[in-house]
């Protein structure tokens, strides 16, 4: 079912992003993703350099090593090529004082099939 397609890509797109792994972050992405996040600073980014920075960073990435969970998921078919996604995702970190700390993110992503395979084509991010 496409709903739950969606949603388990998702979870593997945000993973890969934990986890510094490029690789899957560019296999699950088109080229020409479209963004719209707080780093951007109100500007909408376009194409991979922009993220590709972060994951450079390995474990120093604010993203890196943390624990996500994507809250009330809720999937919306755009026809039988397109989805959009929105849900809640909460991080959870440990900081340097050893002291646990969750925050949350409002996201919207969409999805496209491009030849035959879904591709996260833009998203937003608050």
């Amino acid at each position: 079912m496409p709903l739950t397609e969606i949603i388990d890509l998702t979870r593997r797109l945000v993973e890969s992003i934990t986890h510094c792994d490029w690789q899957t972050y560019t296999d699950l992405c088109a080229e020409d993703l479209t963004a719209y996040e707080p780093e951007a600073q109100g500007y909408l980014v376009q194409g991979m350099g922009f993220h590709k920075h972060y994951f450079d960073m390995q474990d120093e990435s604010p993203y890196a090593n943390v624990t996500t969970t994507l809250s009330s998921p809720s999937v919306r078919m755009l026809g039988t090529d397109a989805a959009l996604i929105a849900y809640i995702r909460l991080t959870q970190r440990v900081g340097s004082d050893g002291k646990s700390t969750t925050s949350s993110t409002q996201e919207t992503r969409i999805w496209q099939r491009i030849d035959g395979r879904w591709k996260h084509v833009h998203f937003h991010r608050t």
